[in-house]
Formats: C-alpha cells, sequence, structure tokens
C-alpha cells in the first residue's frame, strides 16, 4: 500500500528539484546528479521515473513551473480593476527575486534561451507555456473592453517586459528595473483602457 505515494512523493520531489535548479542555474547547469544531490532522490529512480533521461525531466519540469505560474497569473486575473491584476502580477515576480536574493529566475526562460537540437520537446513546452501566459493576459483585456488584437499585443508585450526586466534585476541584483517597467506598463494600461472602445465597460476614475 505505501509503495505509490513513495513512488510518487520522490517523481515529485525530482520535477521540483529540477525547476528549481532552472530558476538559478538554467539548463545546461541543470545535470542528473545535481537534481539528485538536491531533491535526494536515489540513482536508480530517474530512468524509472523519467525514461526519457534528462530531457523528459527538464521538460516535466517546464511544466509544472508553467502550470505553477498560470494558475497564480489566473488567479490575478479574476480582479474587477485590470490595473490591479498587472500590478499584482509585477508584485509576484519582484516577491519571487527578493525571496531568492536575486539567484532564481524565470525556469521557462531559461531552458527556452538554450536551445538543444538533440532534445527540442523542452523548448517546445516552453513556448507553449509563453503562449498560455499570453492567452490569459490577452483575456483579461479582452473582458475589460480592449479589442483582441491589442489584447494580444498587450500581453505579448508585459510577459517580454517581466522576463527582460528579471534578467537585468539579476544582473544588477536590485528590483529597479521590475518597479520601472511595472509602472510603465501601468501607465501604458491606463492609457489604453480610457481610449479603449465604447463596449459598454467605464473606466475607473
Amino acid at each position: 500500500m505505501s509503495e505509490g505515494p513513495r513512488k510518487s512523493d520522490t517523481r515529485k520531489r525530482m520535477v521540483l528539484s529540477t525547476a528549481a535548479l532552472l530558476r538559478e542555474y538554467g539548463a545546461g547547469a541543470t545535470s542528473i546528479d545535481r537534481v539528485l544531490a538536491h531533491s535526494g532522490a536515489p540513482r536508480g529512480s530517474v530512468y524509472h521515473h523519467f525514461p526519457g533521461g534528462r530531457a523528459q525531466l527538464i521538460d516535466e519540469a517546464v511544466l509544472f513551473a508553467g502550470d505553477f505560474i498560470a494558475g497564480l497569473i489566473e488567479d490575478a486575473m479574476r480582479a474587477d480593476d485590470p490595473l490591479e491584476a498587472i500590478d499584482a502580477f509585477f508584485a509576484l515576480w519582484r516577491e519571487r527575486l527578493v525571496d531568492s536574493d536575486f539567484r532564481a529566475g524565470c525556469p521557462i526562460v531559461a531552458v527556452a534561451v538554450e536551445t538543444n537540437d538533440d532534445a527540442p520537446q523542452p523548448a517546445r513546452s516552453a513556448a507553449a507555456v509563453f503562449a498560455r501566459w499570453q492567452q490569459a493576459l490577452a483575456a483579461l483585456f479582452v473582458r475589460h473592453g480592449l479589442r483582441e488584437e491589442r489584447g494580444k499585443r498587450l500581453a505579448a508585450f508585459i510577459i517580454a517586459a517581466v522576463e527582460g526586466a528579471m534578467i537585468m534585476c539579476r544582473a544588477e541584483r536590485s528590483t529597479a528595473p521590475l518597479e520601472a517597467a511595472a509602472e510603465e506598463i501601468h501607465d501604458l494600461l491606463l492609457h489604453a483602457l480610457r481610449d479603449r472602445p465604447d463596449t459598454g465597460h467605464r473606466p475607473r476614475p
């Protein structure tokens, strides 16, 4: 009766450890040995749980991290005020930076920037994660009266701004780039929502 939960726990620990290592060290430095040391999993568990080896382990960590962050985004998107929701989105990333002492970035970016022709699936999964985040943000803007095409463009811009600012913050060991991006995007959205077509939505004062 207890064998199943133990196996499940080991697998989950390995995925969580891989995601954490991707955030701090990038895909190239996230080796199986490092995952085993971080997770405390026995060596024999790698190919038992992940017959595709390191590539499968990284791919599953990308999907896990993407789902986790998407859930946080989707929670923020429930706010009645879209400006409040986007401010919360930036605050989430700021908290992650500060809590990790600027060591942890985005695991999805870590995989996306390190392409590997021999194992392309993790990069494809990273692209799918970015698309999911963009769809969630675009849906928020459309719900608040922006045209679909404008909503998609703004969503892509916000994700690009967050990810770029995160890289700068880690290099500078400062939250200033993220805070600057958050402030500029807040102002951009404020104007976009004020100028939206008359769809029955009314901007907040």
